[in-house]
This record gives C-alpha cells, sequence and structure tokens, in this order.
C-alpha cells in the first residue's frame, strides 16, 4: 500500500511541479484502479501545493484534483463528498484562474448518488454568490448549466425550497448568453422550471425578459459545425419556454403582435407557430383582451403574405385560438367571449365571400374554415352565418358555387358525429346535384367529394335524395370524359355503394349492363368493380363481366387484350372485396370460376391468333383458381412414377407454363413425403439431375433446373428439412450466375412469399411457423457479404434478393431489422434496375406506417430518391414512390414539415402525368401534403 502510495504521489507532484499533463492521465488510470480514499489520502499530502501562495500552483492541483473526480465520483461516499464538497465551495472564492478546474470537479459531484442532505442548496448559493456566469469562458459557462440540470434532476424539492432566489439566480446566471450549445442547456433549465412547479415569484418578467430576448430565433449553423445544433432545435426548446405558463401571456403576446411586423419570414412563421402554441396552455382569461390584435395581425398575414409557409401558421393560429375559447366555462353573468370573437373574424371575412371579383375572397374562406374548424360550437357560429349567405348567392356566381362546396366540405370532414348542415340539407342537396351538371371538371370533382362525404353521415341524404345521386353518379361514368371527373365519380360511386346499395342495385347496374359492350365498356367495368363490395351487389355485377369476357372470347366486339386483362382484374378486386363473405365464395366457386376456366378451355383449343388473346388471361386467373391438394394421410398409387414423370417434365418442358407446375407439382408432393430413405433417394435423385443442368453453361435446360430447384428449396424450407439450408446455399451462388442471377433475384420472392395454388396450410402442406424469420436470420449476413464482395454490374441482383426478402417479414421483424439493412435498401432504391426499385418500394411502403428511428434519421436520403422515383420511366415504380411519400406525410409534423415545400413541387410534376392510375396516387399525396401543418389537415 505505502509503495502504491509513493507512486501516485510521485505522479501528482510531477504533475503540479514539473508541468508535465500526461502524468494527469496516469494518476486518473491509476486512482481508477483503487479505492478513491487512497487517492484523496494520496493528494492530501501535497497539499502544499493546494494551499500554495502561488496561484498557477492552486490551480494545478485543483486540475489534477478535479479530472481524477471525473472519473471515480460514483464511488465516493456521503461523508467524502462533504468534504470535497466544503473546499470545492470555497475554492470558487479564490483567483479566477482557479475557477474553470473547480467547476469542473462541482460538475463531476453533482452527478453523485448520494449527494449530502442540502448540499444543493449550498453548491447554488455558492455559485450564485460568488461568480459572474457572464464572464466566465464558453466551456465554464456550460459546466454552470449542466450543474444546474444535475441538481434539478437528483434534488428538486431542494431547489423549490429556494423560492425565487433560484429564479432570480439562475436569471443573472443566464443574461447575455450567446452560444447555441449553452442556450440549449438555458432552456433546458428554464423548461424545467415551469413545467416542474417551481415558484417564480415576484421574477416572473424577469424570467421572461431573459429568455424572449432570443425570439424569434435566427440561427444558421457553420457548414462544419460539429455539435451540429439545428435552428429547429433552438426554436422548439425556446418555444417550450415561452408557452410553458400562462403567466407569460400579458408579455409574449405583445410581442408576438410586435414580430409579426417583421419583414422575415422565418419570423413570422415562428411567432404565429408559438401563438398556436399558446392556445393548448392559456385560457380564454389570458387572451381576452389581446384577442382584437392577435386578429389583425393573423387576418393581415393571411390576406397580404405570398408565402404558403406563412399562410399555412397564421390559419394553425386561428384554429388554435378559436379551440381554446371554445374550452372556456360560461358562467350566467359572463360574456362568451368565443362569440366575441367570432364576431369580428365574420365581420372582416364574411361580406369578402359575395364578391368574387376581389382577390380576399379564398383567403376569407380559408380564414372562415379554419375557425370552423376548431370546435364544434365555432361550426355552429360559422356556418349559420356563411351558408345561408353563400346559398343566396350561389346562383349568381361560380367562384360562390366553388366556395360553397369548399366550405361545406371541410365542415363534413371536420365534425362527422353530429353533422352542422343538418340544417340546410335541402339546399345543400339541391346545391351539389345542381354543380354536377356543371361544365367545369374542378367543381364537379369537389361536388362528388361533397356528396360522398353528406351520404357517410346520418340525416343528411333522404331516400329520394340517394336516388338522384346514383341517377348523377351514373349519367357521369357514362358521359363525362374528363378523367379527373371520372375518377371522382368511380370513388365517390364505391362509398356510397357501400351504404345504398338497393339504389345502386336497382339504377345503376341495370344502366351500366346495357352500355357495357359500347364504346364506353371501360368505364362500365371499373365502376362495377368499384360498387361490389357487398355481395348483394356481386351477385349483380359479377355476371355482367362474366358476360364481357364471353363476348371478347367470340370476337364479336372488337375487344383488345389490355380490356380483357382489366376485366379479369376487375373480378379479382370484387373477390378480395368480399372474400370473408361465405356465400360469395359459394358464388365464386359454383359459377364464376367454372365459367373462366370453361372460357380458358375454348381459348386453348382455339386458334393459335385467339389463344395468344387470351393467354394473359388464363395465366392470371389460374393462379388465383380453388386450386385443391390432398392431405398428408391420403396414399398416392405409383407416386414414384408420377415423381419421376414430374421430374421430367420439369427438366426438358418446352413450356414456361408447364415446366413451372411441373415443378410446383413436384414440390407439394416432395413436401408431404414423410421422412426416411424414399425421401432421400428422391432429393439425392433430383439434385443430381439439377446440378448437371446448371453446372453445363451451354445447357439449354437451365431455366428449367433453376424453376425446378428453387421450388424444391421452398418446399425443403417450409418444413425446416435439414438439406433446405444447401439448396437455398445454391440460390445464393447462383445470384453471380450471368444468365440467371436476374431470374433468381426474383425467385427469392417465390421463396418468402405465400403460395396460393400450392405448398400452403389450405393444401395441407407442411409449413412450420415463423420459417421466414428463421431464414432471415440464417441467411441475411450471407446477401450483406454477398453484396459486398459481388461486382458492380451484379450488385442489383443481391439489392433484389434482400428487398424480396424483407418486404415478406412480418412488420415487426422488418422494423427491428431495419436499422442494419436500411444502407442497403437506400442504395437499392437508387438502383437502375426498375424491379429492384419496384421491390424496395413494395417493402418500404408498409413500414413507412409505422418507420421506427433508424428511417427518421434517414429523411433527407429517403425523400431525395423517392421524389426522384415519382418520375420513373415505369409505372408501377412512380405509383409505389407516389405511395411511399404519402406514407411519409404520416410522420409527426415536426420532422416532415421542412420538406412540405419540395414534395409539393416535386408532385406537381405527376399530376399531369399520361396515366391515370399514376394521376390518381398524385393527387391523393399531394392533397395529403398540403394539408400537412394547415387547420384543415390531421
Amino acid at each position: 500500500m505505502a509503495a502504491d502510495n509513493s507512486v501516485l504521489l510521485g505522479l501528482v507532484e510531477e504533475f503540479v511541479s514539473g508541468q508535465v499533463d500526461s502524468k494527469a492521465a496516469e494518476t486518473v488510470t491509476g486512482s481508477s484502479e483503487k479505492s478513491i480514499v487512497n487517492v484523496i489520502h494520496c493528494l492530501s499530502s501535497c497539499r502544499l501545493s493546494l494551499t500554495s501562495s502561488q496561484p498557477q500552483t492552486r490551480g494545478r492541483g485543483v486540475q489534477l484534483l478535479s479530472q481524477v473526480l471525473q472519473e471515480c465520483y460514483s464511488s465516493l461516499s456521503e461523508r467524502e463528498l462533504e468534504v470535497l464538497l466544503a473546499f470545492y465551495e470555497n475554492r470558487l472564492k479564490d483567483h479566477y484562474v482557479i475557477i474553470p478546474h473547480v467547476l469542473q470537479g462541482l460538475n463531476a459531484l453533482t452527478k453523485c448518488s448520494v449527494l449530502p442532505p442540502g448540499s444543493a442548496v449550498s453548491i447554488l448559493r455558492s455559485i450564485f454568490q460568488d461568480l459572474h456566469v457572464q464572464s466566465l469562458m464558453l466551456a465554464e459557462r456550460s459546466c454552470v448549466y449542466n450543474i444546474l440540470v444535475s441538481l434539478m434532476e437528483s434534488k428538486e424539492e431542494e431547489l423549490k425550497g429556494l423560492g425565487a432566489d433560484f429564479i432570480y439566480g439562475f436569471v443573472q446566471s443566464v443574461d447575455g448568453e450567446r452560444d447555441p450549445r449553452n442556450l440549449l442547456l438555458a432552456f433546458q433549465v428554464a423548461r424545467n422550471i415551469i413545467h416542474r412547479g417551481y415558484d417564480l415569484g415576484k421574477f416572473v418578467e424577469e424570467l421572461f425578459e431573459v429568455m424572449s430576448c432570443y425570439f424569434p430565433i435566427d440561427f444558421s449553423p457553420p457548414p462544419s459545425d460539429p455539435h451540429r445544433i439545428t435552428q429547429e432545435e433552438l426554436v422548439l426548446s425556446l418555444r417550450a419556454v415561452l408557452t410553458g405558463t400562462s403567466q407569460f401571456a400579458e408579455f409574449l403576446l405583445p410581442l408576438i403582435i410586435e414580430k409579426l411586423d417583421s419583414d422575415i419570414q422565418s419570423a413570422k412563421v415562428d411567432s404565429l407557430q408559438t401563438l398556436a402554441a399558446c392556445g393548448l396552455t392559456y385560457s380564454h382569461k389570458e387572451l381576452a383582451k389581446f384577442l382584437p390584435g392577435l386578429w389583425s395581425s393573423i387576418q393581415r398575414e393571411v390576406f397580404q403574405t405570398a408565402s404558403e409557409g406563412v399562410e399555412s401558421a397564421g390559419l394553425s393560429a386561428l384554429s388554435a385560438l378559436v379551440s381554446c375559447l371554445s374550452r372556456s366555462v360560461l358562467n350566467s353573468d359572463s360574456e362568451d367571449v368565443l362569440q366575441v370573437f367570432l364576431s369580428l373574424v365574420l365581420q372582416d371575412c364574411q361580406h369578402h365571400l359575395c364578391e368574387p371579383d376581389l382577390k380576399l375572397v379564398w383567403p376569407s374562406a380559408k380564414l372562415l374554415q379554419a375557425a370552423a374548424g376548431a370546435s364544434y360550437r365555432a361550426s355552429l357560429i360559422v356556418s349559420a352565418a356563411v351558408i345561408p349567405a353563400l346559398l343566396e348567392q350561389y346562383n349568381n356566381e361560380t367562384q360562390v358555387r366553388s366556395l360553397l362546396m369548399y366550405f361545406s366540405l371541410c365542415l363534413l370532414h371536420k365534425h362527422t358525429e353530429d353533422s352542422v348542415l343538418v340544417a340546410f340539407q335541402q339546399s345543400l342537396c339541391s346545391v351539389v346535384f345542381s354543380a354536377l351538371t356543371e361544365s367545369g371538371a374542378g367543381l364537379q370533382v369537389t361536388a362528388t367529394r361533397v356528396l360522398t362525404a353528406l351520404g357517410q353521415q346520418p340525416g343528411l341524404l333522404a331516400q329520394t335524395d340517394v336516388e338522384k345521386v346514383v341517377d348523377h353518379l351514373t349519367r357521369l361514368i357514362l358521359e363525362e370524359d374528363d378523367t379527373k371527373v371520372s375518377l371522382a365519380v368511380v370513388e365517390c360511386s364505391g362509398s356510397l355503394a357501400h351504404l345504398h346499395h338497393k339504389a345502386f342495385i336497382s339504377r345503376l347496374i341495370p344502366r351500366l349492363k346495357e352500355e357495357i359492350l359500347s364504346a364506353v365498356r371501360q368505364r362500365c367495368v371499373t365502376a362495377l368493380a368499384s360498387v361490389s363490395s357487398l355481395p348483394s351487389v356481386v351477385q349483380e355485377s359479377a355476371p355482367i363481366l362474366l358476360q364481357v369476357l364471353a363476348s371478347a372470347h367470340t370476337g364479336s366486339c372488337g375487344f383488345s387484350v389490355e380490356e380483357v386483362v382489366a376485366v379479369c382484374i376487375s373480378l379479382q378486386k370484387i373477390a378480395e372485396h368480399v372474400r370473408d363473405s361465405e356465400g360469395i365464395g359459394r358464388f365464386f366457386h359454383d359459377i364464376i370460376i367454372p365459367h373462366l376456366l370453361g372460357l380458358c378451355l375454348q381459348a386453348a383449343l382455339q386458334s393459335r391468333d385467339a389463344g395468344q388473346l387470351f393467354e394473359r388471361k388464363k395465366q392470371h386467373l389460374w393462379d388465383s383458381s380453388c386450386h385443391s391438394f390432398t392431405s398428408r394421410q391420403v396414399e398416392i398409387p405409383e407416386i414414384d412414377r408420377l415423381l419421376v414423370q414430374l421430374e421430367d417434365l420439369s427438366c426438358t418442358g418446352p413450356h414456361l407454363f408447364s415446366y413451372t407446375f411441373a415443378a410446383k407439382c413436384f414440390a407439394g408432393l416432395v413436401n408431404k413425403m414423410p421422412a426416411g430413405e424414399a425421401l432421400d433417394a428422391v432429393l439425392e435423385r433430383v439434385m443430381k439431375r439439377i446440378s448437371v443442368e446448371l453446372e453445363n453453361v451451354s445447357s439449354a435446360q437451365r431455366t428449367q433446373a433453376f424453376t425446378l430447384l428453387l421450388w424444391v428449396s421452398k418446399a425443403l424450407l417450409l418444413r425446416y428439412h435439414p438439406l433446405s439450408t444447401a439448396l437455398t446455399d445454391k440460390l445464393f451462388a447462383l445470384l453471380s450466375d450471368p444468365a440467371l442471377g436476374s431470374q433468381v433475384a426474383d425467385g427469392f420472392c417465390v421463396l418468402m412469399s405465400d403460395s396460393l395454388d400450392v405448398l400452403n396450410r389450405n393444401c395441407h402442406a407442411d409449413v412450420r411457423i415463423m420459417y421466414r424469420q428463421r431464414f432471415f436470420a440464417e441467411n441475411t449476413t450471407k446477401i450483406i457479404q454477398g453484396f459486398n464482395s459481388a461486382e458492380q454490374e451484379k450488385k442489383s441482383y443481391y439489392l433484389k434478393a434482400l428487398s424480396h426478402i424483407v418486404s415478406n417479414l412480418p412488420r415487426q421483424v422488418q422494423l427491428t431489422e431495419l436499422p442494419v439493412l436500411l444502407p442497403l435498401l437506400l442504395e437499392a432504391l437508387s438502383c437502375a434496375d426498375q424491379a429492384v426499385q419496384l421491390s424496395t418500394l413494395s417493402c418500404l411502403q408498409p413500414v413507412l406506417l409505422e418507420p421506427p428511428a433508424a428511417i427518421r434519421n434517414q429523411l433527407e436520403a429517403l425523400f431525395s430518391r423517392l421524389l426522384t422515383l415519382t418520375t420513373s420511366p415505369a409505372m408501377k415504380v412512380r405509383i409505389a414512390s407516389l405511395q411511399c411519400v404519402h406514407a411519409l406525410s404520416r410522420l409527426p409534423e415536426h420532422m416532415v414539415l421542412p420538406f412540405r415545400a419540395r414534395v409539393l413541387k416535386a408532385l406537381a410534376v405527376p399530376l399531369d402525368d399520361t396515366k391515370r392510375l399514376v394521376r390518381m396516387e398524385a393527387m391523393v399525396a399531394r392533397g395529403e401534403w398540403f394539408l400537412l401543418g394547415s387547420p384543415g389537415g390531421r
């Protein structure tokens, strides 16, 4: 022990007297391996340095002690802390060169979990009395703020006992701070003071002044800033302080009004967003006397600004104010502040609605909509004043009609349980029906949306109105050529048919049946699929589609292949709509599927040209028909002979259809065979044949051999057969094959996805639980290593395989594993292979609905790639990327609002896409992004 102490003492003396900084590190290392008591004992033996008359010598001693404590503070006892705290508090009165080291030591000591009672108060009194914090260097000021944060976490009750003295000391310490790192700490302390119930006493205004001097934040981090502090971090931290207590209201609200006069757009947005945040904390009492000034400022910004950001923030602020006032509890002798405020809003906005030549008509409508959407009480007041006026002016101006549609739609979406429009039901229905006969596409589209909302709320559509609705929709389906209108009409029909199916069965379906073979047959087919969401409707609509297929089969109506496929897809959609209905399942089984198979057979027996016409239809329907394989308990006669013939057909069949289904049948039988010598012999024979074909690069049957390998691998993987690992390793090896690499990558989709016609539980296959998770766990590393070592032109195969595997995993597994795989998935989005892009997008889209932190940290890269893909040459890629962009709008607003303008600009391009499906996805996505952050948004 004595020898150890001598070594430490020597190190201490070398550091203090010799100015050798490296000795400090050796001392820290040595002390961390021994008891802290010994360290203090050794340091006390060189007390001459701590009591030296030379400030520099004392400073070196304190510096060494503080560095030791930073490593060993958790080992201190309460008694040792008392001694050290007394020493350090006393040193705060020492020479200024010692103060930085004293603060470092105190910062370490305040992190201890065994701080003696009363020590927190003693430390803060010493700091507040003996230091002028703002005269210290940046690092020392940071120490002071960190000391405050630590003590507020561990000794909150002691600090609250200081009362207003603590607030005063903090105000004095932070006054004049300019460094953004320290400001974040200071804002954190202030936020804790406000939200944790500290008594502000008579220093409310002082605390507000020392914080509000930074409002609004104007900060641009340097390009090479290693701390990565953003303006948004500072803005949100300061906003949480300023809006955290209603005691600041009398100071903050005038300040907001003042700052809204700024010429800087970001200052206006920050002020309006801060005002919106006040609505969550304040009551009508704090707002009352400032309402005229606030309304005047909001009105001016919405009326005059050319910035979407300022307008959106202004509307949000108005909505927040109205929502706050709506929560006020009225007494018999009290004034209804909400009524008074809305009177101001109506007085300044309502008259503009009937002056369509003025540019203020739409800003006024947006302001009124923001106010009405804030609460049910507000919607009653606003609608009672606005709707009658618009109805009175409806026939005079087209713009008034649009305003009425817009305003009604906003109210219908905001208040769905007890609609405020019941009183105007008859007039509103008449207006909507009139709009449907207008020539303007925009007005017609809005009218269909209003109809959809009206039909989904009780009491707003009488039975006679429903019949009129169906007649109007039928007319538009058959006559309207505008794509946007047609799309809106079909969507409206699908929504209302689920609620009012009798009217659609009696009025719309007969008319579509009459026109199904005419020039508008494609519209009729689409509409039939859309309205067929109930069994009663399906029984009427599906036979009509069969009639179309029969006519196409005879060739009497000149149907194209695309039209035939569209009819088949419509039948598939109908089956998906009602797949939980036992009656419809029987209906398809007994009528639809036999009819389809009969058409397929007839087409196969006809000429080659006719066969080509139906080839795509046959392939599409065959995959979805009611295939059934026998149970494992059923003995199949001559199974060995059957397996040999299937193997031969799989390896030598000249047609994709024949050798693929032969491979499926072979795999289905292998999956069910009991373990033993018979199964081993079959697998040994088939694997030998597959290997011979695959190793011969000039063989004409390599694709067939690969197909058989793929399905046998799936059969063994599902049942956890030991040979499955060897087979999947063969597949991974084939990813680098020049001829088969792309097919192999697509094969992983087959391997991981559910098969509809074979190798599923309905076919009595041997399927073990969690086989996908097991496959993923065993093989992810192989894909990543293969990607890293692959040649550049073959990397896309590994990316495609990975995206197929991940997209078929359960959602929870995707969320867990995504942080590891995200870099590869993002790279896959940049891959030139459109199939890789599509597969990756299909994988990402469901994950984006509940995005993990890994995606949230990669938003910039994700948005860049997704927005680029919205103009891809491939339609499916454009649609999938738009769906992903749409999903990202559901992230928390503060995360995605910075991307809003960029997204809206990018999505304007696909709105004019040549494909209707792309335009539809772009419209839906852009609508969600446009509403983001606005009162009408989420």
